[in-house]
């Protein structure tokens, strides 16, 4: 019996298709790479470069013209004013030049070396500057009648600037000391084990508690859809809303969660709950649970709800108890969604930044990777460091992915 197999012929018809569908998937492509990847790949680009916060715009110079002395009557003496400056403190500027129009009225009585006079057009060759160079430049006039006439006066007309600068992100000095300043020391250790336990504690607290509220509202009762909608108020409200909430509820000061536990005896002083070691690591945790369990319970309770109910009638004519037929027959049939959502948990709780900023600010033990890219790139203006440690997230991810695809069953959906 012949072996009939499907045609592999790469004919006219066949590459018409693999155009059309290479055609139909260029405007996903093209998102795709300006969205994610583009981002992706700058984010790797400055992680090597010297770049601080004042660095973003290249090195240009600032100029600002006026008219100084008296040039109220016809004969007085002034002199045109340019303040000129270099806008970085590091970067040099080569060839700075400047073009201008002397107003109509105004004689130049002296002219600077570095500058020429043709008719009323002013050039100034001002050669290179170092970072952080300034100077004034003095151009003597004599006021006119024509001058006091028109309304035309020096800052009026827009100096032309030109010079030559090299942008600290553009240009081909590359370095690893971000990655060296990041690493140095023991802070790095100890802002890793910070951001794991929020991560892991987060993620399967936020998984429990989601399996446990789909076990209770998998059974039909009234007022179930209310509860329902209720379970989903942490995560639908607004994050800073939901945080400013808990702060209020656990102020040391005029908190309810400290008066109640001082009038029922639990403590005799104040808790500084988001302000003292290691409770605020804690605090933040459970905010992280209770803020996303319901992404969770929506999952599981979808799946739930899927099952087939034969199988649970059966095992309770064979006597199985509540807890054997949830722990042998339900858990196997979440695995699945449950593989998924710890997945997306993980990498999402890891990259959790307004949270904890909102609470904590990434004080009293708080600081996590995220939070301390924000310190790095803003707070201490450094840009290059804070996309180094953007870069160590991406590493930690990326190896969580690989182990997690690699050792998950197969049999699991993923």
């Amino acid at each position: 019996m012949s072996d009939v197999s499907p045609p592999k012929g790469t004919g006219p018809l066949a590459r018409l298709e693999a155009r059309l569908a290479w055609g139909l998937l260029a405007p996903t492509i093209t998102a795709v790479a300006l969205v994610v990847i583009l981002p992706l790949l700058a984010i790797f680009w400055i992680s090597v470069k010297p770049v601080s916060l004042s660095d973003l715009r290249a090195p240009e110079v600032v100029i600002r013209e006026d008219i100084r002395g008296d040039d109220e009557a016809a004969g007085d003496a002034a002199s045109i004013r340019y303040r000129l400056r270099n806008s970085s403190q590091d970067q040099p500027i080569r060839g700075v030049t400047i073009t201008d129009t002397i107003p109509e009225g105004l004689t130049v009585s002296e002219i600077d070396p570095r500058c020429t006079l043709d008719g009323r057009d002013l050039f100034c060759d001002m050669g290179d500057w170092d970072g952080g160079f300034r100077e004034s430049l003095m151009i003597p006039v004599t006021v006119e009648q024509a001058y006091l006439d028109n309304a035309l006066r020096p800052q009026d007309s827009l100096a032309v600037i030109t010079g030559r600068a090299s942008s600290m992100l553009t240009n081909g000095t590359f370095t690893l000391d971000n990655f060296k300043r990041v690493f140095d020391g023991d802070e790095f250790w100890s802002v890793l084990w910070v951001t794991l336990f929020y991560t892991v504690f987060g993620t399967i607290g936020a998984l429990l508690f989601g399996l446990f509220a789909a076990l209770l509202l998998n059974k039909s009762f009234r007022g179930q859809g209310i509860l329902r909608g209720l379970y989903l108020f942490p995560y639908v409200s607004p994050v800073i809303a939901v945080a400013f909430a808990w702060i209020l509820l656990f102020d040391p000061f005029s908190g309810s969660a400290n008066a109640l536990l001082i009038q029922m005896g639990v403590t005799q002083e104040a808790i500084n709950f988001f302000g003292q070691r290691p409770l605020a690591l804690i605090m933040v945790t459970l905010f992280e649970i209770w803020r996303y369990f319901p992404l969770s319970f929506l999952f599981i309770l979808a799946r739930m709800q899927s099952i087939d109910t034969d199988m649970y009638e059966a095992a309770d004519m064979d006597g199985a108890s509540p807890f054997q037929q949830f722990w042998y027959l339900s858990v196997p049939q979440l695995l699945g969604i449950l593989s998924v959502l710890f997945l997306l948990r993980f990498i999402w709780t890891f990259n959790k930044f307004d949270d904890i900023f909102l609470l904590t600010g990434g004080n009293a033990g708080t600081r996590t990777l995220t939070v301390n890219v924000y310190e790095q790139a803003f707070a201490v203006s450094n840009i290059g460091a804070g996309a180094a440690v953007a870069v160590v997230i991406f590493g930690c991810l990326l190896a969580f992915s690989f182990f997690f695809f690699r050792f998950i069953s197969q049999e699991e959906g993923l």
